[in-house]
């Protein structure tokens, strides 16, 4: 077990070595020679040495710890989102200190001002909003914030999403496409910029095809308020042969609800399009079509605009929007096939 009362100056006389140079190998990114970091950890392994990283935070002004506020974890996007985010946030020698938010909630302002007192030298959003007075103090602190897969009508905050506009008109574009002809969507929170730049891009692809919108529900990135959604549009005599659901988490419930409640079948029946291309979509229990998110490039995004704010002190306002790509999978008809 790791001393305590070890101190940095006993280590470097053992390892015949500066206490600087200690203190520059336990410091991620820092320069040393590959032989001075052998004998540094030689002489801390022998003498159970562990720096403490509470009173180097103290004496920086760094707790070399980011913040993240994440919505929900029951959608399989955010948990790999978690992972790759505190995975990157390692190599440049930070971690990540979660905390949980309503999905629903329009304002997370009390939540941030609680990871504010923790010291933390920046905070992602993660599918949360954040108000504008907020921002604006947590500027003048110099505390940079990144929204990610969330953006904001403020142009002074940071975010980093997916073109959210040109995934939901794709989705139009290809179901209009294979011939459809009353087609649905099943909308998320409405008070998500993801949900309404979605919605806008979906609704103007199909105008582009001269088609309107057939039906319309309300799913909240919510599995019981999607399957309600579908039994909603779904249960009548005159169905939708298409549906675009608003991020994957509601189209697995959607699928569930249409096939072993309704007895449609996927895609003969209706074909079904979801957002985000989690891990279960490509499960064959789903073989979701879905418009594919590339976590690992927003992950990386957010990274660099974090570190770069953090190493400059100017938290300067960027708005990242990264491509997606349409991702052709089984629960969606054939070109040239009809119900």
């Amino acid at each position: 077990m790791a001393n305590d009362k070890v101190t940095s100056l006993e280590v470097a006389a053992l390892a015949g070595v500066s206490q600087s140079a200690v203190s520059r190998v336990f410091t991620p990114g820092s320069s040393v020679s590959k032989k001075t970091q052998e004998k540094v950890l030689a002489a801390a392994a022998q003498l159970g040495y562990r720096p403490n990283v509470l009173a180097r935070s103290l004496k920086s002004g760094k707790s070399r710890i980011i913040g993240l506020v994440v919505a929900y974890l029951e959608n399989y996007f955010y948990p790999e989102m978690v992972e790759r985010l505190s995975a990157d946030l390692q190599k440049v020698g930070y971690h990540v200190l979660i905390f949980l938010a309503p999905v629903a909630s329009a304002n997370v302002d009390q939540i941030v001002r609680e990871l504010m007192d923790y010291q933390v030298d920046g905070i992602v959003l993660a599918s949360v909003a954040l108000s504008s007075d907020l921002a604006a103090r947590c500027q003048s602190t110099g505390l940079p914030v990144v929204l990610f897969n969330r953006a904001h009508d403020d142009p002074s905050l940071s975010s980093v999403t997916t073109d959210n506009f040109e995934g939901g008109r794709a989705v139009a574009d290809y179901l209009c496409s294979l011939g459809h002809e009353r087609i649905a969507y099943i909308a998320g929170f409405a008070g998500a910029t993801t949900q309404r730049d979605r919605e806008a891009g979906f609704r103007a692809g199909l105008a582009a095809a001269g088609q309107t919108l057939f039906a319309r529900a309300d799913g909240n990135f919510d599995h019981n308020a999607a399957q309600s959604a579908a039994r909603e549009l779904f249960a009548t005599s005159r169905r939708p042969d298409a549906v675009f659901v608003g991020n994957d988490h509601m189209a697995f419930a959607v699928m569930d609800v249409l096939r072993f409640e309704l007895g449609l079948r996927i895609p003969e029946d209706v074909s079904v399009v979801g957002f985000d291309d989690v891990p279960p979509a490509r499960w064959p229990s789903y073989n979701l079509t879905t418009y594919r998110q590339h976590a690992d490039q927003m992950v990386a995004s957010t990274v660099e605009l974090l570190m770069t704010a953090i190493q400059t002190g100017e938290a300067i306002a960027t708005q990242v929007v990264l491509p997606g790509a349409l991702t052709i999978r089984g629960s969606t008809r054939r070109h040239g096939v009809r119900a």
